[in-house]
């Protein structure tokens, strides 16, 4: 079921019972849809179908999709197959593994299953407020008056609950009152960055404007970005990242041109059992997505077409990785475990 909501303050996902509501993120910014999912199944495949998206709310949407699993079976080899289910819908978001494993853990030999696995997923949701106002902080600290900020695809209110990743510190610094502006980058293909944190920020009453993918480097090389904040959906042992891609290209260029580049994710974006970036699985999308606009072609219809939705950045590439524990250097990452 859908309707429309029109909301000041708003989160991208919450429940009420056994159902969850999320925000459509596929109808903004041009209407704000809310969706309701009643069963696993449903909210594995807003997942897959990326009506939600951004690893904190993925890892979130996750554990309550298992927690409708125990409501809805009661043997473990049903809740095994549908925890497979769960986890095939985006192979790359660490956060994913990281809520059904621990709904599941916690759930399973619980007296009251169903229970305990909704009151687990509601306290993996309340933790991601907490650790993004935390990150929020620490990363605008870094932040100074007049600073012109890139980001990269979309790691605000809508991916991660609370203040976001990427995006918390830039809330935390225009709610200090500095006087900040953001590059937001188009994101391409699926304009992560033109549709949904150009929303955020206008919104938040944020400055920004909205930019091509291939433009950051001129801006760059003009002395016009400061800083660069970007979310993760993986971090490896080595402090090799998993973004989404186009980071990569980002973080050489900012490298290039003396430019900070940060990571902004919580602790459970790590993959303690990912040794390096080569380790991180890339999930490819369909090839529709490149060469269509919504339904519209926009591209050749006879090419082929290669779509990875992500990309590893090297560590040596990354100033630094905040986390709710601090800001550390890539290859500190490893003693967090």
């Amino acid at each position: 079921m859908k309707k429309n909501k029109q909301i000041q303050e708003w989160a991208a996902i919450w429940r009420e019972g056994r159902t969850i509501f999320i925000i459509d993120q596929t109808k903004l910014p041009f209407n704000l849809e809310i969706v309701e999912l009643r069963s696993y199944i449903e909210t594995a495949n807003a997942i897959r179908d990326m009506l939600l998206r951004g690893a904190g709310t993925i890892g979130v949407a996750a554990g309550y999709a298992m927690a409708q699993a125990f409501a809805e079976y009661s043997t473990i080899k049903e809740l095994e197959k549908a925890k497979l289910y769960i986890e095939s819908s985006r192979p790359t978001a660490q956060n994913l593994f990281y809520a059904t494993n621990r709904v599941y853990e916690e759930a399973r030999n619980a007296e009251n299953s169903d229970k305990k696995a909704f009151e687990t997923a509601d306290q993996i949701l309340h933790e991601d407020e907490k650790h993004s106002r935390i990150m929020g902080e620490l990363g605008a600290e870094l932040v100074k008056d007049g600073f012109r900020i890139l980001t990269h695809c979309n790691a605000g209110k809508l991916a991660i609950q609370g203040w976001g990743s990427a995006l918390a510190p830039v809330y935390v610094a225009h709610k200090q009152g500095k006087n900040i502006f953001v590059y937001a980058d188009e994101t391409r293909p699926r304009l992560q960055g033109a549709q949904l944190t150009a929303w955020e920020l206008h919104q938040a009453g944020i400055p920004h404007a909205i930019i091509a993918d291939n433009a950051a480097g001129y801006y760059m090389l003009q002395k016009k970005i400061d800083i660069v904040f970007v979310g993760a959906d993986r971090i490896a042992r080595s402090g090799d990242v998993g973004n989404k891609i186009g980071t990569y290209e980002k973080a050489v260029l900012a490298k290039e041109n003396g430019v900070p580049f940060y990571v902004v994710a919580p602790c459970s974006t790590i993959d303690f059992s990912c040794t390096c970036g080569a380790d991180i699985p890339i999930e490819v999308r369909s090839p529709d997505e490149i060469k269509k606009t919504g339904n519209m072609l926009i591209a050749n219809p006879e090419s082929d077409a290669f779509n990875p939705a992500f990309d590893v950045t090297p560590a040596r590439y990354i100033t630094g990785i905040i986390t709710e524990k601090g800001i550390h250097k890539p290859e500190d990452i490893h003693t967090l475990q």
